[in-house]
């Protein structure tokens, strides 16, 4: 009987030619041809002939995270800032399990990630060996696709098709599961452009005749909105660039999900700003009283429609997407295109300017004359306060020192601080803006901060923090002192899980079960004792001169806002209700909770 150790160890292709090569050194060449600079990783015993093949070459970068999780988060927070594939490495069995928390955050965001995992090797799948698990199983469901590779043969082929579906079409994660066997087993490689896909072809291009009878419904509307989701950010800077260039040749108002802000410009006149749950007052009875609703790359989540039955109920609604089981998935639509934003945004303006179409000026100056009524509302605005750091005034006074500067990277963790940042912090360019939308990941911010830097070194990227979903990936905190990541961390510390409380206070009669933080670590300790900056604010008049010292600081920098812990988020549009049933701040104290 073979020793274990050797059969492992030994190249199962016995031929030593200079065409093969290992299982790893392919895996490390397949990643290098596909532009890939950075991976972020843990190592294990599944992984080690990665490693050790990473070990022997200077192309790519390896940042050591301090949890798999976060390495899924880091890989989202480079994608997200750059367009490209993120990649991450983690090893079998528990590396795995931790990873499926970023693997399900970036499939529901379509975010490209391609995450390796090490397994067992192939003769002992199935043995319940140590460190074994069903990743293949286990990732089914939150990946757009995955492999399991037990051909060294294969294996470079698989790598290039893993980052062609992780990027075309909607993207997504991909994950390649890759026994230890097959990583030291020898094979000739397979190039990029070796490579076909008969199987995988997404749907790019926008039906013309449907773009034109879309154009000719926008053309007769009187009451038009462009609803915007992040498909556009993901078709690319051009898709952004038509959708500006279409908002101001057409002037019909634009808004955006959660995931899409950035896609258009906050300083233009048409935005409304982010609809939905916790949207503005303006673009929810916009989107609740159009006529014709043209929806680009966004997916009608539940936290943009409240109540389906009464979502916009007398639009004609028009819905581009990349995906084609995105639409009608969760509202029905009168005008289904499935196409890439770009594509579909080039054929509008050229339909758009070949029959010279225009809008009705006097209907869209009435249009326009019952937005500003809704403008006038001001639904963002709260009572500040001289005694107490009010959330929105930290955030708007983040804002003034930020605007000028084009540099800015934001993450957020998830609550209301994430909420708040969504609403008080403009952003005018893609790529600018990282959240957990679809998931709402509490410990993403910190890591997809890590990410973003690495990919942008001269950025300034500040991760809008709540205290207590800072807390559960904190140890990456670590990650950006070994590397010496000057990332930003600006808590809003109301001691409380701060959603929570206010669905607690608003739909549970007050009753705070388990949502206050009874013990809190000394956040200014906690940097020092990780080697960075700590800042505590607990007063207004402190505000300016922190921020201005977290962004001079160039090592990673925590600041402690100490905010007024009774603060709600508003406008907030309770679950199951229309948008046309915002509870503002000032209704607060009105709002029957027996209603909801």
């Amino acid at each position: 009987m073979k020793d274990m150790k050797s059969v492992i160890e030994a190249p199962q292709d016995e031929e030593n030619s200079q065409e093969n090569i290992t299982g790893a050194e392919m895996m490390i060449k397949a990643l290098k041809d596909q532009g890939v600079d950075t991976i972020f990783g843990y190592p294990g015993g599944a992984v080690l002939p990665l490693y050790d093949a990473l070990f022997q070459q200077n192309e790519i970068k390896h940042i050591l995270v301090r949890h798999e999780q976060a390495a899924l988060h880091a890989a989202e927070g480079y994608a997200r800032s750059t367009g490209k594939v993120g990649v991450a490495l983690v090893t079998s069995g528990p590396g795995a399990t931790n990873a499926v928390t970023g693997l399900t955050d970036a499939m529901l965001d379509s975010i490209p990630v391609v995450c390796i995992c090490g397994q067992v090797p192939s003769f002992l799948i199935g043995t319940d060996a140590f460190q074994e698990a069903d990743t293949t199983g286990i990732t089914r469901h939150c990946t757009k696709h995955n492999y399991l590779v037990k051909d060294v043969h294969k294996l470079a082929e698989t790598t290039h098709r893993a980052f062609h579906i992780a990027l075309t079409g909607r993207p997504g994660p991909v994950v390649i599961d890759l026994p230890k066997d097959v990583q030291f087993a020898t094979g000739a490689y397979t190039t990029a452009e070796q490579v076909e896909y008969r199987s995988y072809r997404p749907h790019i291009e926008a039906d013309s005749s449907a773009i034109e009878k879309a154009i000719e419904l926008i053309a007769k509307a009187k009451r038009p909105i462009l609803y915007t989701g992040g498909g556009i950010i993901n078709a690319g800077p051009k898709a952004a660039e038509l959708l500006t260039a279409f908002a101001e040749k057409t002037d019909i108002p634009v808004t955006s999900t959660l995931m899409g802000l950035g896609a258009f410009a906050a300083n233009k006149p048409q935005w409304l700003g982010m609809l939905g749950m916790h949207g503005t007052y303006e673009a929810n009875l916009a989107m609740h009283d159009c006529d014709v609703m043209i929806c680009i790359g966004a997916r009608f989540d539940d936290r943009v429609t409240g109540n389906v039955a009464g979502f916009s109920p007398n639009s004609f609604k028009i819905h581009i997407d990349i995906d084609a089981s995105s639409i009608n998935k969760n509202v029905e639509v009168d005008l289904g295109i499935v196409a890439d934003a770009t594509s579909a945004l080039e054929k509008m303006h050229k339909a758009w300017d070949a029959h010279n179409h225009k809008i009705s000026d006097a209907a869209m100056q009435l249009w326009w004359q019952e937005i500003e009524k809704w403008r006038k509302v001001n639904c963002l605005e709260y009572t500040n306060s001289t005694e107490v750091i009010k959330p929105q005034h930290a955030l708007e006074c983040l804002r003034k020192h930020l605007d000028k500067r084009d540099d800015v990277y934001i993450t957020t963790e998830v609550g209301q601080h994430q909420m708040w940042a969504a609403q008080y912090l403009p952003f005018n360019k893609p790529n600018h803006w990282m959240t957990s939308g679809g998931l709402g990941t509490m410990g993403y911010g910190l890591p997809a901060a890590i990410g973003a830097q690495i990919a942008h070194p001269d950025g300034l990227v500040i991760d809008i923090a709540g205290e207590a979903s800072i807390q559960m990936n904190i140890q990456e905190l670590s990650t950006a002192a070994q590397y010496n990541l000057p990332v930003k961390v600006f808590i809003l510390n109301n001691q409380w899980m701060g959603m929570v409380r206010q669905w607690q206070e608003l739909l549970h009669g007050e009753r705070y079960s388990q949502s206050y933080s009874e013990a809190l670590p000394d956040f200014v300790k906690l940097a020092d004792a990780y080697g960075g900056l700590g800042i505590l604010v607990d007063k207004p008049e402190d505000l300016d001169s922190a921020i201005t010292q977290m962004i001079a600081s160039d090592t990673f920098t925590i600041v402690d806002v100490r905010v007024d812990p009774k603060e709600n988020c508003f406008p907030m549009i309770p679950s199951g209700k229309n948008h046309n049933e915002m509870i503002l701040s000032a209704d607060a104290k009105q709002f029957d909770k027996k209603l909801v």
